[in-house]
């Protein structure tokens, strides 16, 4: 049930992943900024900067207080208010608009590390993944939802939308999504509890640790014992599985930022077919946890996660053909954002479970450091080097990034023998 508030927060923030750009770029000031796809990389990239300390942070406050709660509550909260406050006349202004977004992504992220925390608290080791899954699971249908609401809204299919100014009308879907994080805050309030004990965490990296002596000594008595084959083990090093968040990050944000303009402009589609793309997305996702929930304590990790970083850089490779080749390009491009989606929700379960046992104890809002990183790079190279270069080279640098992260997560894992 404390997954309710999660959702209707999905919901508005669903929507908003494509109101924003679209918004954004439709800004009559906006070449001050050097021009929509510019504008809208500055403010993305500008926002993700901020939210990096911000994820160490609310992480760093969520171990030392041993609460989750308050910076949940924390960041549903500013983000109804701030929502609000977009929607005033001043705020009309694109300076004055990526400084209130930069300033509500700083905040909003306060509910990420207490969320993998209070899931890793709540649960054993063996339920981690199972637990992700059905916490991205409620999540999605509530992003889903929300994506289905702004492409109504901009299609005019609510009969109050279809008589406004699209003046108006984002003005009124600023409020519905302030009104959603209200809910959101208001649900979490009432359902979500502290962890009466946080110790699953330390637990585990002592069974890791644990785990590794008893495999050294192993080795270490097949060679006294005459054996003349060693292999020394070797514990997971976070350093790169960090790498490989990053660079994973840093090639979806390419991806992804400049997509809704991608499929506006670039394949000449009407505006909601941004909505359309994302719940194309959200149902492959959708459909990659249902697969993850109940096969991860089978699987191994690594192997997994590696094969599904390459999967997407294949994905994005053959979308370049399609772009090229003029081959049904809308329908094939929305049938490899399906398999983007499916791809990423099994490569997401099982690295921030492989996170949480690595990252060390006060450190939880490491994740979400790294994943901004990569995401506060690409949210302003990929919308500049569409602008620069069209979508064709860009999409095929986040293609080779993948495949440079999908190597980064082969050695880590092959680093390693159980």
């Amino acid at each position: 049930m404390w997954r309710l508030g999660f959702f209707f927060h999905e919901m508005a923030f669903g929507l908003l992943s494509v109101f924003i750009p679209l918004y954004v770029i439709g800004f009559s000031d906006v070449a001050v900024l050097g021009g929509p796809l510019v504008a809208l990389g500055i403010m993305m990239s500008v926002a993700m900067f901020c939210s990096i300390p911000a994820s160490f942070l609310w992480g760093w406050l969520c171990d030392a207080t041993r609460r989750c709660k308050p910076f949940i509550l924390m960041s549903f909260a500013s983000s109804a208010v701030l929502l609000f406050i977009m929607t005033l006349p001043f705020a009309k202004n694109v300076i004055v608009f990526v400084m209130l977004y930069v300033i509500m992504q700083f905040l909003h992220i306060a509910h990420e590390a207490p969320k993998n925390v209070l899931i890793a608290e709540h649960y054993s080791r063996d339920d981690w993944e199972m637990s992700y899954s059905y916490y991205r699971l409620s999540t999605e249908f509530g992003l889903i939802i929300g994506l289905a609401i702004g492409f109504c809204l901009s299609v005019g299919l609510f009969s109050f939308a279809a008589n406004l100014s699209s003046a108006i009308l984002a003005t009124y879907t600023l409020y519905f999504c302030s009104g959603l994080s209200i809910v959101a805050f208001i649900l979490s309030a009432l359902l979500v509890t502290d962890p009466l004990l946080i110790f699953e965490r330390r637990l585990v990296r002592i069974e890791r640790a644990v785990d590794f002596t008893c495999r050294s000594v192993a080795s270490a008595s097949r060679v006294l014992g005459g054996s003349y084959w060693y292999k020394s083990p070797k514990q997971a090093s976070f350093k790169l599985f960090a790498l490989a968040i990053v660079l994973f990050s840093l090639a979806t944000s390419i991806f992804f930022t400049p997509l809704p303009v991608f499929l506006s402009q670039g394949l000449g589609l009407h505006s909601s077919m941004a909505y359309i793309g994302s719940i194309f997305t959200s149902i492959g996702a959708t459909a990659g946890y249902f697969f993850i929930s109940g096969r991860a304590r089978s699987m191994d990790s690594g192997k997994q996660m590696s094969r599904c970083v390459l999967f997407r850089s294949l994905l994005i490779f053959s979308l370049i053909g399609i772009i090229q080749l003029a081959i049904f390009p809308s329908v094939l491009t929305f049938l490899v954002l399906v398999f983007l989606g499916f791809s990423f929700a099994i490569y997401y379960i099982l690295m921030i479970s492989v996170s949480m046992e690595l990252i060390p104890a006060g450190k939880s809002g490491l994740f979400d450091g790294l994943v901004g990183l990569g995401t506060a790079f690409g949210s302003f190279l990929g919308p500049y080097l569409a602008s620069a270069y069209n979508y064709v080279p860009t999409y095929f640098i986040a293609a080779l990034l993948f495949f440079l992260a999908f190597l980064t997560i082969k050695f880590a894992t092959s680093d390693t023998s159980s």
